[in-house]
């Protein structure tokens, strides 16, 4: 299967994400590998280039394409469109703990905000059960964004089960938890999975 974005949504990419290291983003679908091939096409039209473009860069930073990562790219760029806030432009309190695999988030939230550990624009609260929760602070308004309680649930039974099925942290564990990310990946409507609340400081 070959895909091609068009040329406008090149210069698109290339005049409102940034490039830093890049001329272009990748963007044919040779230059990834097979099983992502199979949904680039459905996904860049689901959830936009951007969004495809975040979890890309989450997954090589994070070494693995994986759900909870998925996840955080998702929250932190619909953060930033609900606070109307530009790349490193917010700061961010993680409720995802520092223990895989919930704290996968926050390589999500770091590559899809800015805000990462470098900048100091994000800590990981460490005092309270992980779950898959952030606050997002932007021009003196700060939102907590939730994971919605039923599909955190789900994901969690599927990876409890993929360890019992494959006998642990084995090779067929890591590939069982890569389909249930391109599974998160194409069908996890950023706008539909979350649930938000405006704190008040």
């Amino acid at each position: 299967m070959k895909f091609y974005i068009t040329m406008s949504m090149i210069i698109i990419a290339n005049s409102t994400l940034g490039q830093v290291v890049f001329s272009h983003f990748p963007v044919h679908s040779e230059d990834y590998a097979v099983d992502i091939r199979m949904i680039m096409e459905k996904t860049i039209e689901k959830h936009g280039l951007e969004e495809w473009r975040m979890v890309v860069l989450t997954s090589e930073l994070h070494g693995h394409v994986g759900v909870y990562a998925i996840i955080g790219a998702k929250m932190g760029l619909y953060a930033r469109e609900v606070l109307n806030a530009g790349q490193d432009e917010l700061s961010i309190i993680s409720y995802a703990g520092s223990k895989p695999p919930v704290s996968c988030l926050n390589d999500g939230l770091q590559a899809s905000t800015g805000a990462t550990l470098g900048h100091g624009l994000i800590s990981i609260r460490e005092d309270i059960i992980a779950s898959p929760v952030a606050e997002f602070t932007h021009a003196g308004k700060t939102l907590r964004i939730s994971l919605i309680e039923s599909l955190n649930i789900e994901i969690e039974e599927s990876i409890k089960a993929a360890i019992k099925t494959n006998g642990g942290l084995t090779e067929e564990y890591w590939q069982k938890v890569r389909e249930l990310a391109l599974i998160c990946w194409l069908e996890y409507d950023r706008k539909e999975i979350f649930e938000i609340q405006e704190i008040i400081k």
